[in-house]
C-alpha cells in the first residue's frame, strides 16, 4: 500500500547521504589511529607547548599532531569558521558558546596582533571548532544524561580528524555542514525557526471560555480567536481586523479545523478546552518548543535503514518505511506520563502468535495487587494463572495477597489477552514492545498516552502480515490466521534486519506550515532551559 500522500516528513526520512561518507571514515580513523600528515604553511607560527598547559587533551592532541604550529593562518578558514559560528543561531545554538563575540573581535584586529595573541587566537578556533562539531553532531546535551529511558545519542566522532582535513582541504564550511542532519524534517524545522522569529511579537490576551462553542453561536471571544487564528496562518484575513465579527461562521470553523488538525486535535470545528489551550501557547513558547526538537534531532541515529518502523510517540503514529517512501501508517498508543514509551533504536527480532503475557512488575504493584486482593475471582476472569518462586501454580485462595511480587502472573492467549494476538519483539534495556490489544476503542480517542509503556498497534495483524511479505517468510497469512485459531504460542523469526525507532519530536513543519504536538512527557521546556543554561 502506498501512502505518499500521508505525513509528508517520512518518505525521504533518514535517507543515506554522501555526506555522511566522511564521519565513518573518520570514525574509521579514530580505531586504526592512522597517521596525521601535518599542516605545513610559511605562514605558521611556532610556539611552545607550554602554551596548551590549561587545556583539554583533544586540542594538545591536535596541535602536537601539528608540530606546535598555528593552523589558522588563511583568512578563508577563519572566516568560513566565525560564520558558521555566527549562523549557529539557525540550528538553535548559541553562537557565544562558541566564542563568535571574541573570535569576531579578535579577527577585525588581526594584523595587530602580536606572535602570543596570534597563538592563543589560533588555539581558541581550534577548540571553538570542535565544541561546535561536537554539537552539531551529537547535540549540545547527553540525552543519556538527562533521562533514564533514552538510548540514542552519543555517536563517535573525532572533531581535532575532521579539522585537520578541513584546513588541508580549505573548505571548514563543508566540514561542519556534515555534522548536522541531513534529514527534510531537520531542514524544515530550522525553516519553522527562521520563520517564526520573523514573525512578530504576539500580545494576546488568554483566551478564556466557559462552555464550548459550536458553529454559528455568536460569543464575544470569537473576535479574540480570528485574531489568533489569523497570526498563525489559519484564517486567511480578507477583511481588516477591526471588521471582525463575533460570529462563528463557516469560514472561522474551517480555520479551527485546519488549525486542530496542525497540532494533532480532533478536527471538529468545535471550540473546546483542548483547542483553546493551544491557542494560547505564546510564540516564545513554540519557539522554544522548535529549539528543543532542533536538539534531539542531533541526538537522533543519522541512518535509519533502508526499510525501518518509525514510532513518534507524541503524534501516536507508526510508519513502516520502504525504499524511502511511506508504506504504512498505523495508529498507536503509547505509555502514559508516569509510565513512558521509552526512546530507543533496535530491530525486530521475532512475532509472537498468541503471545502470553507475563505481568511486569509495575503493574503488580500498581494494578494487579490492589485488584486482586479485593476480589480473588479477577485471575479467573482475566484468564491469568499464579506461579510461586519455583514455578509451582498457585490456588488464588491460596495466593498471599500483602506480598504480590513474590509470584510471577502469567495470562493465557486469547482475545481478552493484554497482548492482543500478535506481539513484535525487538532488543531494549525496558523491557517494551509492540503489540495487538483487547482495547480497541483507545484507538478512537485523540491522546493516546495510556499504556504503561509499551505501544500498543491498530490494526497489528495487518502490519505482521506486511512484514512477513516483505521479510520473505515461510509464513503467510493463512499459516498465521491457522496458528490463531489453533490458540497456541508460537514464534516467528524475522529474517530481515528492519530497525525499529521509538522516537519523540512535537514540532516539525508541513510544506510551509507549522506542525505542533503535545508535548505528553512534559520535555520541551525543560530541555529548553538547559539549553540555554
Amino acid at each position: 500500500m502506498s501512502c505518499k500522500y500521508l505525513f509528508f516528513i517520512l518518505p525521504v526520512l533518514f535517507m543515506n547521504c554522501k555526506k555522511e561518507v566522511a564521519l565513518a571514515y573518520n570514525n574509521q580513523q579514530d580505531s586504526l589511529k592512522t597517521k596525521v600528515i601535518p599542516i605545513n604553511s610559511p605562514k605558521s607560527i611556532a610556539f611552545d607547548s607550554t602554551a596548551l598547559w590549561d587545556k583539554p587533551e583533544h586540542v594538545k592532541e591536535f596541535y602536537r599532531n601539528n608540530l606546535f604550529k598555528t593552523v589558522w593562518t588563511e583568512t578563508e578558514d577563519r572566516k568560513a569558521l566565525i560564520d558558521i559560528i555566527k549562523n549557529s543561531a539557525d540550528e538553535g545554538l548559541i553562537p557565544e558558546d562558541y566564542n563568535f563575540s571574541s573570535l569576531e573581535k579578535q579577527e577585525e584586529a588581526k594584523t595587530k596582533l602580536n606572535s602570543t595573541e596570534i597563538v592563543n587566537f589560533d588555539i581558541l578556533l581550534t577548540e571553538s571548532f570542535h565544541k561546535l562539531a561536537n554539537h552539531l553532531y551529537n547535540g549540545k546535551l547527553n540525552p543519556k544524561q538527562l533521562y533514564t529511558d533514552w538510548e540514542t545519542g552519543n555517536k563517535k566522532i573525532k572533531a581535532i580528524d575532521l579539522l585537520q582535513e578541513g584546513i588541508r582541504r580549505h573548505d571548514v564550511e563543508k566540514t561542519l555542514d556534515t555534522l548536522k542532519p541531513n534529514h527534510p524534517v531537520y531542514h524544515l524545522l530550522k525553516k519553522s525557526l527562521k520563520k517564526i522569529n520573523e514573525m512578530p511579537d504576539d500580545d494576546f490576551d488568554p483566551i478564556v471560555i466557559e462552555e464550548k462553542i459550536n458553529p454559528n453561536e455568536k460569543k464575544a471571544t470569537i473576535k479574540a480567536v480570528k485574531k489568533r487564528l489569523i497570526y498563525w496562518g489559519d484564517y486567511t484575513k480578507e477583511d481588516t481586523i477591526t471588521n471582525l465579527t463575533n460570529i462563528y461562521d463557516k469560514k472561522t470553523v474551517e480555520a479551527v479545523k485546519h488549525f486542530q488538525k496542525r497540532h494533532g486535535l480532533l478536527a471538529d470545528g468545535v471550540i473546546g478546552a483542548n483547542t483553546v489551550t493551544a491557542m494560547n501557547v505564546s510564540k516564545k513558547q513554540r519557539t522554544e518548543q522548535i529549539i528543543a526538537n532542533l536538539e534531539r534531532w542531533r541526538w537522533f541515529p543519522r541512518d535509519l535503514g533502508k526499510e525501518y518502523i518509525i514510532i513518534n510517540i507524541p503524534e501516536f503514529k507508526l510508519y513502516f518505511i520502504k525504499d524511502n517512501d511511506t508504506a504504512r501508517v498505523h495508529k498507536v498508543v503509547v505509555g502514559k506520563d508516569t509510565r513512558r514509551t521509552p526512546v530507543l533504536s533496535s530491530h525486530l527480532s521475532n512475532l509472537v502468535i498468541n503471545p502470553t503475557w507475563t505481568v511486569p512488575p509495575t503493574i503488580i504493584k500498581e494494578d494487579l495487587g490492589p485488584t486482586a486482593s479485593q476480589n480473588r475471582g479477577y485471575f479467573a476472569a482475566t484468564r491469568i494463572t499464579i506461579y510461586d518462586s519455583k514455578g509451582q501454580e498457585v490456588d488464588p485462595y491460596n495466593w498471599n495477597a500483602a506480598k504480590p511480587n513474590n509470584y510471577r502472573y502469567v495470562q493465557k492467549p486469547g482475545d481478552n489477552n493484554s497482548l492482543g494476538l500478535v506481539k513484535f519483539n525487538f532488543p531494549n534495556g525496558h523491557l517494551v514492545y509492540l503489540h495487538d490489544t483487547n482495547h480497541k476503542e483507545l484507538f478512537e480517542l485523540t491522546g493516546r498516552s495510556l499504556s504503561s509503556g509499551c505501544v500498543r498497534v491498530e490494526n497489528p495483524l495487518d502490519l505482521a502480515y506486511y512484514i512477513l511479505e516483505t521479510d520473505e517468510n515461510y509464513m503467510n497469512q493463512k499459516r498465521v490466521e491457522k496458528i490463531i485459531e489453533s490458540g497456541k504460542t508460537s514464534g516467528i523469526p524475522i529474517k530481515k534486519f528492519i530497525h525499529i525507532h521509538l522516537l519523540y519530536w512535537t514540532a516539525w513543519m508541513n510544506k510551509d506550515e507549522f506542525q505542533f504536538r503535545n508535548d505528553i512527557y512534559n520535555l520541551d521546556s525543560e530541555l529548553y532551559q538547559k539549553l540555554r543554561d
